[in-house]
């Protein structure tokens, strides 16, 4: 991510304030940017901002940055900062809801696995009520990097020659049902 300099009249503080009021974010202004979380997570080292600087630049409205940033999408979801605060902020559940918005927004980094594979996934199963572990990687390596497709056919065509991959595009019954859950779901979010 490019560094540059942020100026405070650049910050949306109005987001920063009605994001602490969504359930596991509300502990967010209790942070005092001590730097557990960012010392106790497993991948901060791949991160190109540290867990407290999302945190920070949550707090203080900058919402592109972190919503355009490759960190909320390597939390491995492991609790190790969470389960550290001294603040007790769920810094976890702030990295799924800053996910679920930026794949909202569609300001994810561009290119990108991760994003890709869940919007995918969600897709998928909204479609056919289902998800198709083929169909969905292959859908996320098309739109992130068809190459990748080249170092997974090997184990692929292991996978389907011993009946562990189905090709098999599978839906349930009823699926207007299920399609009502997510339609419902975005007005609470």
């Amino acid at each position: 991510m490019e560094r540059q300099i942020r100026y405070q009249r650049e910050a949306d503080l109005e987001w920063a304030h009605q994001f602490t009021k969504h359930p596991g974010c509300e502990r967010l202004l209790s942070c005092i940017q001590c730097g557990t979380c960012s010392g106790t997570c497993p991948l901060s080292i791949y991160m190109d901002l540290t867990p407290r600087q999302v945190i920070a630049l949550v707090r203080e409205g900058f919402r592109e940055d972190v919503l355009r940033s490759q960190t909320i999408w390597l939390c491995a979801s492991c609790y190790a900062c969470s389960v550290e605060c001294p603040q007790k902020v769920s810094i976890t559940d702030i990295m799924y809801r800053l996910k679920r918005e930026a794949i909202r927004s569609n300001l994810y980094p561009k290119r990108f696995p991760i994003p890709v594979l869940a919007r995918e996934f969600c897709d998928m199963v909204r479609q056919r009520g289902r998800n198709s572990e083929f169909w969905v990687v292959f859908r996320m390596a098309m739109r992130s990097n068809p190459k990748i497709l080249l170092s997974m056919a090997r184990t692929g065509w292991e996978l389907w020659r011993k009946g562990r991959l189905s090709l098999r595009r599978e839906r349930i019954q009823r699926i207007n049902e299920l399609q009502y859950i997510p339609a419902t779901s975005k007005e609470v979010d």
